[in-house]
């Protein structure tokens, strides 16, 4: 049986239980090596590196005897997925946008092209967060695609939870990769 390659969005179980996502495949500039970037599903949603090779590796029983599963890590169903614990919610102490009713002449909201409009990841967070009461599928679709996401089919509710989870742990890895230096 050929092993698939990760894809972003499929959840897997590590051999010692812990809950993963697939944020993307990447490439070690200074090897060549092929890596994942993946996220816990637990406590602080830690994102991770590791080698591809590594990722579909098989568990080693010499040195975890009693462990149960035959690979390192293991995709999970969406069956499965009704136990992954979800983010804390966090609140915005941003200003926020003044109420308009106004749409652009496409209907497009405004908020989605300020949305599509923001220059990073903590301003599309902040204005996301202003537009749970209208947003629909086609606004989810849109903001992802944008923001170089991919969030999986479901109820509207559930991707744009999965939507703001991302940005937000975007924004906690990115800040830790390239820390701002205040002149």
């Amino acid at each position: 049986m050929e092993k698939q390659l990760p894809q972003p969005g499929w959840r897997y179980r590590h051999f010692k239980g812990g809950l993963y996502q697939i944020v993307t495949l990447a490439l070690n500039t200074e090897t060549g090596e092929d890596m994942v970037v993946y996220q816990a599903l637990y406590d602080d949603f830690k994102v991770y590196v590791r080698p591809l090779s590594m990722f579909l590796s098989e568990t080693d029983f010499v040195k975890y005897p009693d462990s149960t599963q035959p690979m390192r890590f293991e995709r999970i169903d969406a069956e499965d997925d009704r136990n992954v614990p979800k983010p804390l919610e966090t609140t915005s102490c941003e200003p926020s946008f003044e109420e308009t009713t106004e749409e652009l002449p496409d209907g497009i909201s405004p908020k989605l092209i300020a949305f599509l409009d923001a220059d990073s990841d903590e301003e599309r967070y902040t204005i996301l967060n202003e537009m749970e009461d209208i947003v629909d599928d086609h606004m989810i679709d849109t903001m992802a695609v944008v923001s170089d996401l991919v969030i999986e089919d479901g109820p509207i509710s559930q991707r744009f939870q999965e939507l703001k989870r991302c940005i937000r742990t975007r924004i906690q890895y990115e800040s830790k990769r390239f820390p701002r230096h205040i002149s």
